[in-house]
């Protein structure tokens, strides 16, 4: 199924977090080689940037991938934390960027990176900062903060960096009216329901709405929505105010 977790670059209301996963690719793009495995490879936009770095690469993820044009990736369809089948200590690099919020079993998800990963091998993973959320993401099992998610990856690394991903003026421009706008809307839940129900219940009416309130803010703010790109995102070690923490884990 199609969700607003899953951005797309041809729908113009989705620019600002389009250009923000892929900033995270952008970002990796600067250090991988040799074998790379991607868990939770979704449409395959980030394959065109990391791909021609990789000798061999690996795209997994629980529905179907786009691997067309590139003749060094091959696909397994697969249900994460598990990676059976994937031989130990096989890749160089392991990318995983806004995935683990989805992942039952974190814990699991990354003791299995860790084992398909050569030794020296690099895990790079990014996920929204919890400090940083507007208001619940029933998509999302859990979010982190930096201190949570360093303490989770460092019990199976052996060396952890967590970096921030940050945006320039006209992104926090953006961030400010998209976080006016929800409050507009979550000032009706005077009882608090969406943190106390299901999420599977809420998951459905949270994605009409968000893609309503970004297309909304297209119209609105069509001027800064239109400037975005990827180069208005970047990298430094994290704050309490960074969109995603974003970990370098060498095992």
């Amino acid at each position: 199924m199609q969700t607003a977790e899953r951005s797309s670059g041809h729908d113009p209301s989705e620019q600002v977090i389009y250009n923000r996963c892929l900033f995270a690719y952008k970002a990796a793009s600067e250090r991988v080689s040799g074998d790379i495995i991607e868990l939770g490879s979704g449409e395959g936009y980030g394959i065109q940037l990391l791909a021609p770095l990789a000798k061999k690469y690996l795209a997994v993820d629980k529905f179907d991938t786009d691997i067309s044009g590139n003749e060094n990736v091959e696909f397994r369809k697969q249900l994460l934390p598990s990676m059976s089948g994937i031989a130990d200590n096989s890749f160089d690099f392991a990318v995983t960027f806004q995935v683990i919020e989805h992942i039952q079993d974190d814990k699991a998800f990354i003791s299995e990176i860790h084992r398909v990963l050569k030794p020296g091998g690099v895990l790079m993973l990014s996920t929204p900062n919890r400090l940083m959320s507007l208001t619940r993401n029933p998509w999302h099992i859990r979010e982190y903060t930096a201190t949570e998610l360093a303490g989770i990856v460092g019990k199976i690394f052996k060396k952890v960096e967590v970096k921030g991903v940050f945006g320039s003026p006209v992104v926090m421009q953006y961030h400010e009216q998209n976080k006016a706008s929800v409050q507009r809307i979550t000032k009706f839940d005077v009882l608090k329901l969406q943190y106390r129900l299901p999420r599977q219940l809420l998951q459905v009416p949270y994605d009409i709405m968000n893609r309503l309130n970004r297309r909304k803010l297209l119209k609105g703010n069509s001027e800064i929505v239109n400037k975005v790109s990827l180069s208005d995102f970047f990298l430094k070690d994290s704050t309490e105010d960074c969109f995603d923490l974003f970990v370098v884990a060498t095992k």
